[in-house]
């Protein structure tokens, strides 16, 4: 089992370690103690918690698409030349960065603070874990 201390489960969940003990003292989240003595949580009880209380912004495009990665965020800062603009977007915690013409930022009228929807579709993914993961 991955065993993962508390602060870092907090940082995960974006939650505060006061609420991960929270959640271990009421049963949320099953705990145990590392070969150090200190509580740690189980990767995949982690993960499981992580998927419960994920909560998706409302897609205001109301379109149906084969893309499932969608990603609703606002629009932080737009950077554009001529031709090419770079519009960088903060979905949740995650910072999202896309490459497109200017005619299209102003077609969508994309400016800091707008909200849009990032959808990203691809063949190819690439997943990375540190090499001391089990």
């Amino acid at each position: 089992m991955t065993q993962i201390r508390i602060r870092d489960a907090a940082v995960f969940l974006g939650v505060s370690d006061d609420t991960v003990r929270r959640w271990i003292e009421n049963g949320t989240l099953p705990s145990s103690l590392d070969d150090a003595g200190r509580k740690v949580v189980d990767g995949v009880d982690l993960a499981r918690l992580a998927k419960e209380h994920s909560a998706n912004p409302v897609d205001p495009s109301d379109m149906n698409s084969s893309a499932r990665n969608r990603f609703v965020g606002l629009v932080t800062k737009v950077t554009s030349d001529v031709v090419m603009s770079q519009v960088e977007l903060q979905c949740g915690p995650h910072r999202v960065v896309s490459l497109m013409s200017t005619e299209a930022v102003r077609d969508l009228d994309l400016k800091p603070g707008s909200v849009a929807v990032a959808v990203i579709k691809s063949t190819n993914v690439i997943v990375e874990a540190s090499r001391s993961a089990s």
